[in-house]
């Protein structure tokens, strides 16, 4: 048990050491988005709900095709691939980084392998559960994708997908502060009220 774990450690510090290397041309910018993200002053959050309605204001009012808008977010993509690693240093000063700044940046490589692995072991459960429960499996993706096509036919897609957005962006936010945490605690400690009240009932 214990080998296994020391070999998933040491993967695991390998592939974050192997993501630190490919996105060391981004570290200044990725340090701060992280800031930003993290609400490390209190008027972040107005930042970027500002950005996001301005974004999708654009969007709105522009009203480009599906083909278009795909265009031009790759091409943001390529833009930035190329100019990000070049410009950054010279920006942020990437030979100031402290020792915070490092172990921040390794942290954060880190966080992002094991959402990755996440993720793929979330895809991996699914395929499971289709092996061992097909039934199952069925119900609960049906029942998932008919729930998600009621949202999108009762909202705009593109309001839905404003709202997607902005809170993914908030969520590091919510999380940092515990505010997540916090009404999360609140909702399970009124799950377990209401499932005592029915125990009481039952007996």
């Amino acid at each position: 048990m214990a080998d296994g774990d020391n070999k998933s450690a040491n993967i695991l510090a390998q592939e974050t050491a192997q993501l630190e290397d490919q996105l060391q041309g981004w570290g200044e910018v990725i340090l701060a988005g992280d800031q930003v993200l993290r609400w490390q002053k209190p008027w972040f959050p107005g930042v970027l709900v500002g950005a996001s309605t301005l974004l999708f204001m654009m969007i709105y009012y522009l009203d480009p095709s599906v083909l278009t808008g795909l265009s031009c977010c790759v091409m943001l993509l390529c833009l930035s691939d190329y100019l990000v690693p070049t410009l950054a240093p010279r920006v942020f000063g990437s030979n100031k980084w402290s020792s915070e700044q490092q172990q921040r940046f390794h942290e954060i490589c880190g966080n992002l392998v094991k959402t990755q692995r996440r993720i793929v072991g979330w895809w991996k459960r699914l395929f499971a559960l289709k092996e061992e429960k097909p039934k199952m499996y069925f119900a609960s993706v049906i029942s998932g994708l008919v729930t998600v096509a009621w949202i999108g036919q009762q909202v705009h897609n593109l309001f839905l997908t404003y709202l997607i957005v902005s809170f993914l962006l908030l969520l590091p936010g919510l999380n940092q502060h515990g505010v997540i945490s916090k009404y999360a605690g609140m909702a399970k400690r009124e799950i377990n009220k209401l499932l005592k009240q029915k125990e009481k009932k039952n007996e």
